[in-house]
Formats: structure tokens, sequence, C-alpha cells
């Protein structure tokens, strides 16, 4: 029986990643792969987490001056229109050449990153210091003279301050 020789030493899985993946990126339209794995490294967490590569398109048999197609989330286009230049000269500074040349923006939903069960429940209200709950500003209260008003304000300051108030059926 024939031991196996083992040369060199332990690799990181994350240090072999990108050349597996490499084909499956290219066909995808990634001939630079590193712009998807280190996109929040290369446009910092912010842009990146309203913003994902969705392609990177190059001029027949040439790998610079690309277009590379962003999917932005809502109100971000603006914003990241506004920042183009910055965010072309971060992704040529992290490849080392100039690889884009210009960003193409396409507005819509990004995919979910929280995951498929993620809760879109809304948050429940913070709870108050025992002091606190209660305590409704009854001076300022005072100034309106409309006394339906002022019974309106006084439940919506307790509504906003977390405190439950008497069930009002319409």
């Amino acid at each position: 029986m024939r031991e196996t020789v083992r040369r060199g030493r332990m690799r990181a899985l994350g240090a072999t990643v990108a050349k597996v993946a490499a084909p499956v990126f290219r066909r995808r339209g990634f001939a630079e792969a590193g712009i998807l794995t280190d996109w929040p490294h290369i446009v910092g967490a912010q842009l990146a987490a309203h913003s994902s590569p969705q392609r990177l398109a190059f001029e027949r048999g040439k790998r610079v001056d690309g277009t590379l197609h962003l999917l932005v989330s809502g109100a971000w286009a603006p914003e990241l229109q506004h920042l183009a230049p910055q965010v072309i000269e971060r992704i040529n500074g992290y490849f080392g050449y100039r690889a884009v040349a210009r960003i193409a923006l396409n507005q819509g939903p990004l995919p979910d990153t929280a995951g498929a069960g993620a809760s879109t429940k809304p948050a429940e209200p913070r709870a108050l210091p025992q002091g606190d709950a209660g305590q409704v500003p009854d001076e300022e209260l005072a100034k309106v003279e409309d006394a339906e008003l002022r019974a309106a304000l006084k439940e919506l300051g307790a509504a906003v301050r977390g405190i439950p108030g008497p069930a009002k059926v319409p």
C-alpha cells in the first residue's frame, strides 16, 4: 500500500474559492470574480448594502475600460450616480488597472441577503423606564384649548412613549 505524500501546506478554503468559481463567474459576465466576492470591501458596507454588481461588460477582445452594470435599490440610484467617479476609482484601484470606465445603473429590488425567512414584522415599541411610564406632559397639553384635540394629543403621546391606551371603536 502506497502512502500519499502531502506537499505544501494547508490552505484556507476562501483562497481556493476564487479559482474554482472563476469559470462560473465568467459565464455570468464577470471576467473579474473579485468584484463579486469583495464588493463590500471595494465600495464600503453602506453602498454595498444598497447595490449589487450584475455584470462587467468589455468590448470584444478587450479587458479594459469596461461597463459595470449595477443593481441599485430605491433612492440610492441618484446617490450612486453622484458617487460614480469615486466608485470607479475604487474599483480600478482594487484591480490595479483600468477595468471599469463606466457604470450603468439598473434600479430594482436587491436579492434578499437576510435569508428567505427574514421577518417583515415591525419592531415592538421600546419599553420606557418605570419612572417615565405614564408621564405625559400635561403642562404642554394645557396650552391646547380644544378638549377633543387635547385628548387626542395625550393619546398620541402615550402611543409614542409605548403606553397602552384605551381601545376605541370607530
